[in-house]
């Protein structure tokens, strides 16, 4: 019998199967360098930029769809084939899968990217992960091979600024820095991207100009005040004074209501804008403390949660995370009034909605309004009236027949047949040590020879 039927059609040969099989590997591809390109130009002009999303990874992961890792690795790779021409064009012709791709663009480098890609057109896609994984390693003992520089003296010392900033200076031995720069990098990797706002006094800028992300060292100080916060609420158990977890904010009851000019400032520390205060207000505990008008106290209320434990539990079983449309970060989220308690807003899971702290900043600082829709959803609008939780208009229409792929590469000059993605080993055996010793010595080549050249541009410049 061969499976075939009166109400079915004959099945088509296996050769015919398998050759439309190969093609069409080739022509996605093909499709895949086009999108990772698109994607590069997306990110590089920020086209996803909408003072409210954190990053093109989150963009692709709004939506295209994508695991965030996922679109992470997709930005990844996309920047880094520009820098590949070479491996560009054989995945841009259908030669190469994503897969192998994803694996090169690992540790490819301009003085390696020849061999590389011949491993990847001659092997698979396991001969290529499995030789990046162990040059990785490689390259990871050379590392450990060199002395390590220790510091005579550690000290941490810190003053403040005269705009009311912290400065700290810190020299740690080498033990100590690793775990320092490793928990940063932890707490970097699992926080929401921030991305830098206009502010009053900055550089002028086109409007047209989205905000940048903000720069790594920005972003190291944003961590390390998560690892203060975390550390205050986890740390040793010796920490268990209630005063010594505290921020203390001196606000007057009129700056907090309607935001208008009064005090506000740390304790003892600079002044803060009202909506900053407004912010942290959301979910906080406050003690009111009525001042006469020399500022001295004449009575002080208990401390008061702004959000009870029942109802905070109750809010994150509901939200799971933050609300904000295309934002997947789970940890770090504040509570939202979205009217707020101190103009009378009840505390009630109507009133909330949980927010990472980047989105929490943008709602109040960043002008990102939040409007409880009539069946309790939630939306929000920015300051130029866009609704941020609408579908994506303008959705490019859907492939109807894989045939359309071939005919938009042969328009491009693209020529795919069953032959091009076909991996071309013979069923040989890999010398992973050979490989690893060639790309160790073609990457220490390209190093001496980006010496040499940097040496006789600044013999050229000094003559």
């Amino acid at each position: 019998m061969d499976g075939s039927s009166p109400n079915r059609p004959p099945l088509r040969p296996i050769p015919e199967l398998a050759a439309e099989i190969t093609e069409l590997a080739g022509h996605l591809n093909a499709a895949n360098h086009r999108w990772l390109t698109l994607i590069a130009e997306f990110d590089r002009r920020t086209g996803w930029s909408d003072s409210a999303t954190q990053s093109c990874a989150h963009w692709l992961n709004w939506k295209c769809g994508l695991d965030l890792g996922a679109a992470r690795e997709k930005v990844r790779v996309a920047h880094a084939l520009e820098k590949l021409p070479k491996v560009s064009a054989a995945m841009a012709r259908g030669a190469l899968s994503y897969s192998k791709v994803r694996a090169i663009t690992r540790v490819a480098e301009p003085a390696t990217e020849d061999y590389l890609l011949s491993i990847a057109l001659h092997g698979t896609a396991h001969h290529v992960e499995t030789l990046v994984r162990h040059y990785r390693r490689a390259k990871d003992a050379e590392e450990l091979c060199r002395e390590a520089r220790q510091q005579a003296n550690r000290y941490v010392s810190y003053r403040y600024d005269d705009d009311g900033s912290l400065v700290l200076t810190a020299s740690l031995p080498a033990e100590a820095g690793a775990l320092v720069v490793k928990a940063l990098n932890l707490v970097m990797a699992d926080m929401p991207v921030a991305r830098a706002d206009r502010t009053k006094g900055a550089p002028d800028v086109s409007a047209e100009t989205p905000p940048e992300e903000l720069p790594v060292r920005a972003r190291r100080a944003e961590a390390l005040a998560f690892m203060a916060e975390s550390f205050i609420q986890h740390g040793l158990a010796t920490m268990n004074g209630g005063d010594r977890h505290q921020i203390v904010l001196h606000v007057d009851a009129e700056t907090l209501r309607d935001g208008v000019a009064g005090r506000c400032h740390l304790d003892d520390g600079p002044a803060l804008p009202s909506e900053t205060l407004r912010r942290l207000a959301c979910d906080a505990s406050v003690v009111a403390i009525v001042e006469n008008e020399r500022g001295e106290p004449l009575s002080v209320g208990r401390k008061t949660r702004s959000i009870p434990p029942a109802l905070r539990r109750a809010l994150n079983a509901r939200d799971q995370g933050c609300r904000f449309p295309g934002c997947t970060n789970t940890k770090y989220v504040d509570a939202h009034h979205v009217h707020h308690w101190a103009n009378g807003g009840e505390t009630k899971p109507s009133n909330l909605i949980s927010l990472c702290r980047f989105h929490h900043r943008k709602v109040h600082e960043g002008g990102v309004e939040v409007r409880v829709l009539d069946d309790g959803a939630f939306r929000f609008v920015t300051q130029d009236g866009e609704s941020l939780d609408s579908v994506a208009a303008g959705r490019s229409r859907a492939f109807t027949d894989w045939r359309e792929l071939r005919t938009r590469h042969e328009a491009c000059g693209v020529c795919i047949d069953e032959r091009t993605a076909v991996t071309r080993w013979g069923g040989e055996s890999m010398d992973y040590g050979l490989g690893i010793q060639t790309l160790l010595q073609q990457a220490a080549r390209g190093k001496r020879v980006s010496a040499e050249t940097q040496l006789g541009r600044g013999g050229s410049l000094g003559g």
